[in-house]
């Protein structure tokens, strides 16, 4: 039977974390996310849970700790935000390339500059391409369940490639909710024992981690990689179903919000998209035909799925809560576009920054997006195709 608590994002994804009980986790504090390793921490010193916990110097030795404990057949784990995250830059890569399947919960943040401490998504989006599964919640429950299925999808053998599981730092980490809990024997059988076939502490097998890779063979290790981060979306949605099967909850590549016969779609991530759906119940109270497409796996990047879910409409707006510093559009608006494209999906899409370092975002706004949509579409009212929202003049 499900068990009903109270409890921030932070609070249930360290729960989760002492339901799950990895082998070792390495961790070094920083805001938004300190919480997390100082819960867990906790939950070992009163004897809740037997992880190895390891105080590190740094973010960077946080996550060489981690390659290392899971290199030798541990299950591990650590947590970060922002500049912590871009301090791990070069072992985010080893630990994708190593094929290590470990996870790390990111509690998003802006990255410098200027300094600030608030959400945004620049901190994951940065390391986007470092090879990790990257999967986004929208709330606290979601960044609970989110991390229960986290070692199932990354341990499968088709994939074995690290996972983030990410959440918008003080908006969901902080901010207390309603949540459902599962059982810890439910947990214990969902997530099962890490049973690894080569490490490094096998007597009987030895074996080499991290090697130099000699021209003739580092290119096919990469494909083999880009393989299994393909493979990782039919795992995502296989592991899905089973924890659909124990929980009662439903989870996707992304979520459809009232966008069956939807004109104009909202798509983003995170947090954000319960404001859009709030706006999209009032304009669809009106007469309004919109919708909202929340993207849950940002990677691997659902392109045809999305392409395919959006073939309908007549213009969509992509949200991004993240700056590219390309002049042309934020990294979601690029991708979605580049799909749209691909699969001959010929529709209007509008590319918006919003929300970038903790700037409020408000279901006027969302309603403005898409009546400046309707005006594009109705009216032929040229819109620009990149801009802010909310930027003040």
């Amino acid at each position: 039977m499900a068990i009903k608590e109270r409890m921030s994002g932070n609070e249930a994804v360290a729960y989760a974390i002492r339901q799950v009980n990895p082998d070792v986790m390495p961790a070094f504090p920083i805001t938004p996310s300190t919480e997390i390793p100082q819960m867990v921490s906790t939950y070992i010193a009163n004897g809740e849970m037997d992880t190895e916990f390891i105080p590190v110097e740094s973010e960077h030795s946080s996550m060489s700790a981690a390659i290392g404990a899971e290199a030798a057949g541990a299950r591990s784990l650590t947590a970060t935000s922002s500049a912590g995250l871009a301090l791990m830059w070069e072992e985010l890569l080893l630990a994708a390339s190593n094929r290590m399947p470990l996870a790390l919960t990111l509690v998003n943040r802006t990255l410098s500059g200027p300094i600030n401490i608030n959400c945004d998504h620049s901190d994951g989006m940065g390391a986007r391409d470092t090879g990790w599964i990257q999967i986004y919640a929208e709330n606290n429950q979601e960044a609970y369940d989110n991390f229960i299925q986290a070692y199932p999808i990354a341990e499968d053998e088709r994939v074995h490639l690290p996972i983030m599981i990410c959440q918008d730092g003080f908006i969901t980490s902080h901010a207390v909710e309603n949540i459902e809990l599962l059982e810890d024997d439910k947990v214990k059988d969902f997530v099962g024992e890490y049973e690894p076939e080569e490490f490094l502490l096998n007597p009987g097998k030895p074996v080499a981690v991290g090697p130099y890779s000699v021209s003739n063979y580092a290119m096919e290790a990469k494909k083999n990689q880009e393989i299994a981060m393909e493979n990782s979306k039919e795992v995502i949605l296989e592991v899905a179903k089973k924890f659909a099967e124990m929980s009662g909850r439903q989870y996707g590549l992304f979520e459809e919000y009232r966008t069956e016969d939807a004109d104009y779609i909202m798509l983003l991530m995170g947090s954000a998209a319960g404001t859009a759906k709030e706006a999209v119940d009032e304009l669809r109270a009106k007469g309004h035909k919109v919708g909202v497409l929340k993207l849950r796996v940002f990677r691997p990047f659902p392109a045809k799925e999305i392409a395919e879910a959006l073939r309908g409409c007549k213009a969509v707006a992509i949200l991004d809560r993240c700056e590219s510093y390309n002049g042309n559009g934020g990294p979601l608006g690029s991708e979605v576009m580049a799909a749209l494209f691909r699969e001959k999906v010929m529709i209007e899409a509008v590319n918006y920054i919003y929300g970038l370092a903790g700037r409020d975002f408000t279901v006027t706004e969302v309603e403005n997006v898409f009546a400046e949509l309707a005006e594009m579409v109705e009216n032929d009212k040229e819109v620009e195709q990149y801009q802010y929202i909310g930027l003040r003049k």
